[in-house]
């Protein structure tokens, strides 16, 4: 597959769409403030721009399971607020992944597909209307129940 590549024109084109999606974003909270390492607990301590304190142990990240405290102690968030980084290790870590890390990824799941249904488009409005047009969504017959619940249990 060919790279397709921007024409500097359309970078800047893009670019004050980008700098305010960025600017909702860290409104909602979705950016880091700052980070601490707390080393009598052994974890990293991060508050979110909407003021929420997050903290996870050092133990659940494997890049950071070997670290000395003192390496652990140069955390500095990334200028955006989106990660955290250790340059004397050489590791970024994103806000958004520690977040869902904390999370079972069982739930995880669960609640990004309900995200995703709830997403809307043109092209999923113009496919409902299609599909409406041929009389809505299929009735669920016996033998789809039948392997729907083996699909499900599996």
């Amino acid at each position: 597959m060919a790279e397709q590549r921007l024409t500097d024109a359309e970078i800047l084109t893009q670019i004050p769409a980008a700098r305010e999606r960025e600017r909702k974003a860290r409104a909602k909270g979705h950016r880091a403030r700052s980070a601490h390492f707390d080393k009598t607990n052994a974890r990293v301590v991060l508050e979110l721009t909407s003021g929420v304190v997050f903290a996870f142990p050092v133990r659940s990240i494997a890049a950071l399971r070997h670290a000395t405290s003192k390496e652990l102690s140069t955390v500095t968030v990334s200028a955006a607020g989106s990660a955290l980084r250790w340059d004397a290790m050489d590791v970024d870590l994103s806000v958004a992944g520690v977040l869902l890390s904390a999370v079972d990824p069982a739930a995880r799941i669960r609640h990004l597909a309900a995200e995703a249904g709830r997403a809307t488009s043109k092209a999923k409005a113009a496919a409902a209307r299609v599909n409406g047009a041929k009389g809505g969504r299929p009735r669920k017959t016996a033998a789809s129940k039948t392997v729907a619940r083996r699909t499900t249990s599996a």
